[in-house]
């Protein structure tokens, strides 16, 4: 069997090393890119990723820390593979979590909303309640709305209108050489050179 090695040019520059490479990524995606990277080397290397209580304990003070502080950024390096598959497997846990409990939410929001309009002692706060009900997407009672109408009309309709305009317009054909209304009094309105107006 005949080995084929590539054609490489001299000219191109080899890319830098992969640990050099600055990716621009949220502490979550970071996270879910490890464990996909963690979890594809142990299939390929037919390996398993053991973890342990420790591990967890770890994860789980991670993830309060950066549910606390949104701008901290970790270094993960510091971490054990076991430590980032359990990090990686909370962060999904909560994405999923998350997402029934905003639609209950916005029930719950309308819900505090209505009774507040209906039980404020004030007119200040019944008001105030109302507004941000009105505002809440879907009941958009203060939406401004302009609506615009297209008309299609057949070319030969357009042209016919244009001509009418056209021919409603009052205009006269000034010649060549033709004086243009009272160009001398509109002259005299003129400054001379020294800036001054003449009677």
């Amino acid at each position: 069997m005949q080995q084929l090695l590539p054609e490489i040019d001299e000219s191109v520059p080899l890319p830098r090393s992969a640990t050099n490479i600055d990716l621009d990524l949220s502490p979550r995606e970071e996270i879910e890119m490890r464990a996909r990277t963690l979890k594809l080397l142990a299939e390929l290397t037919n390996t398993t990723i053991e973890t342990d209580e420790e591990d967890e304990i770890k994860a789980r003070q991670l993830m309060a820390h950066v549910n606390a502080n949104p701008d901290f950024v970790p270094d993960f390096d510091k971490f054990s593979n076991g430590s980032i598959l359990i990090l990686a497997e909370l962060v999904k846990a909560n994405s999923v979590q998350i997402v029934p409990e905003l639609s209950s939410l916005k029930h719950y929001i309308v819900n505090k909303l209505i009774f507040e309009v209906e039980y404020s002692k004030s007119s200040k706060d019944r008001i105030a309640a109302l507004k941000s009900l009105g505002e809440i997407d879907g009941v958009d009672a203060f939406k401004k709305r302009t609506e615009t109408t297209h008309l299609i009309k057949p070319i030969e309709e357009v042209e016919k209108e244009l001509i009418t305009i056209l021919d409603n317009i009052d205009y006269e054909v000034i010649e060549d050489g033709e004086p243009v209304e009272d160009i001398d009094g509109m002259l005299e309105q003129l400054p001379d050179e020294e800036g001054e107006y003449t009677e």
